[in-house]
Order: structure tokens, then C-alpha cells, then sequence
């Protein structure tokens, strides 16, 4: 009896502690229902989901503007690694070849699309004023600005790419790119979400 009395206590205990332990907006099963849900208004929602699934901020979004953010977030890392990936291909040893060109315009595209989802996420993640006020729709306005300049980037590049590039090469890019383009899209709708109210 006095086993089955101090296994209790201690059940009691530890659902207690663990109680305690849940943030009060509703964890991460209420933060993924949230991706979820918010995804849907994404072009491409699978990799919505996944992106942000995976993204490694804390705590997890649970507004459409702290999700907008991750997103962007996401969006810089990509064409960050997918600029380096093209770099590399028409750095010294690489295998732009024939078609250096048209790597190059497309190297300094992925520079362009990572400036302007840097400056996109830094204006979001700023004081962006009371929303509603016509300086918070200024600078969602920005935003929506750069993620869109940041996309034609991109789709620039790809463009490009299908004049005098060898098909293995421009394989290899275009992997990296749509990959891009993909999260970039999808920021680009989830901050179209934010409403100036938000």
C-alpha cells in the first residue's frame, strides 16, 4: 500500500512539474497547428510546413508576423547556401565552363535576393511603429517590397540560365534556386498575412 501511495505522489508530482513546464500559448502541438493552418495560403505548403517545422527559433511562432519572420529567416539561409553553391560553380575549378556568364549574372542575382530578404526580415523583426499607424503600414509595404524584388531575383537567375549553360550545370543551379524561390514565394504569402493590426 505505502509502494502504491509514494508511486502516485510521485505520478502526481511529475504531472505537476510537467504542467508547469507547457508555455501557456499552447506548446509546440498549437505552434505546428498554427504552421500548418497558416501554410495553406502558401503556393507551395508542404514546403511550408517542412521549412518551418524545422526552423530552429524559440520560442516557435504563434502570430502571423512572428511566423512571416521565421519564414523570411528561412528564406535568407537558403539563398545564402544556395549563393554559395553557384559561387562555387563559377569560382576557380568550377564547372560553369562555357557558361560563366550566365553563372555569374546568376551569382550576382542570389546576392541581390539576399540582400533584399535581409533587409525584408530586419525591417519585420524592427520597431515597425503601433500597428495600424500608417509607419506600420510603411514598413510592411517594405517588406512586401523586398520579398517580391528578392523573388524576381531569383527568377532571373533561373531565366538566365537556359542560355548557354551546359544541362548538368544548370541542373545542379536550378535544384538550389527553385528551392529558393519555393520559401521565398511562401514568405512572400505568409507576410501579405500580416495584417496592419498585427
Amino acid at each position: 500500500m505505502a509502494r502504491s501511495s509514494l508511486a502516485t505522489a510521485l505520478l502526481l508530482a511529475f504531472a505537476a512539474v510537467a504542467a508547469t513546464a507547457l508555455p501557456a500559448n499552447g506548446g509546440p502541438a498549437a505552434a505546428s497547428d498554427f504552421i500548418r493552418k497558416s501554410c495553406r495560403a502558401t503556393q507551395y505548403p508542404a514546403v511550408c510546413v517542412q521549412s518551418l517545422a524545422s526552423y530552429g527559433g524559440t520560442p516557435p511562432p504563434h502570430s502571423p508576423r512572428e511566423l512571416a519572420r521565421a519564414a523570411l529567416s528561412v528564406s535568407v539561409d537558403k539563398a545564402r547556401s544556395a549563393s554559395t553553391y553557384v559561387g562555387r560553380i563559377c569560382g576557380p575549378g568550377g564547372r560553369g565552363g562555357a557558361g560563366a556568364g550566365p553563372v555569374r549574372d546568376c551569382l550576382e542575382n542570389m546576392a541581390d535576393s539576399v540582400g533584399h530578404l535581409r533587409d525584408a526580415a530586419q525591417e519585420l523583426g524592427g520597431n515597425m511603429g503601433r500597428a495600424g499607424s500608417p509607419g506600420f503600414k510603411w514598413h510592411l509595404s517594405n517588406v512586401q517590397t523586398w520579398c517580391s524584388a528578392a523573388l524576381t531575383d531569383e527568377n532571373t537567375c533561373l531565366d538566365g540560365l537556359s542560355r548557354g549553360v551546359d544541362a548538368a550545370t544548370r541542373s545542379a543551379i536550378r535544384g538550389k534556386i527553385v528551392e529558393v524561390a519555393q520559401v521565398t514565394s511562401n514568405a512572400l504569402a505568409l507576410v501579405n498575412r500580416v495584417a496592419p493590426s498585427n
